[in-house]
């Protein structure tokens, strides 16, 4: 059952990082994009790793498993990568949008890498 979640949540990790970050992308060139609905949007996507990770410790410890080599670690770099992004908002104000579009990008990237040393 937990195992079954942790899978099928990763796909929504992926997808929606994806489309934060294509979204993002597109509104720094396109202005009619931006809205507050893109923010909402990013920050759910980025809070799924985090509750990813919670299910993949919270699997791990119920039945006594082994991490697969490399797969915590790109789920705990996916929740450094999160908090280095807001981290950096203020100081590239100006290119925000560059920021989330390719951060999105990123943290799905790390999702993908981290289902495929699950699998493996």
């Amino acid at each position: 059952m937990l195992l079954d979640v942790h899978q099928n949540w990763s796909w929504f990790v992926v997808i929606s990082n994806a489309l934060a970050g294509l979204w993002a992308l597109a509104a720094h060139k396109w202005t009619s994009l931006r809205s507050r609905a893109l923010w909402w949007f990013t920050g759910l996507a980025e809070l799924a790793i985090f509750v990813q990770v919670i299910l993949g410790v919270a699997l791990v410890n119920k039945y006594k498993l082994e991490f697969p080599a490399f797969h915590a670690f790109y789920g705990f770099v996916g929740i450094m990568s999160v908090a280095i992004i807001y981290s950096y908002r203020s100081q590239l104000k100006g290119k925000l949008y560059l920021l989330y579009g390719f951060g999105g990008l990123f943290l799905m990237g790390l999702g993908i890498r981290a289902m495929l040393k699950g699998s493996a």
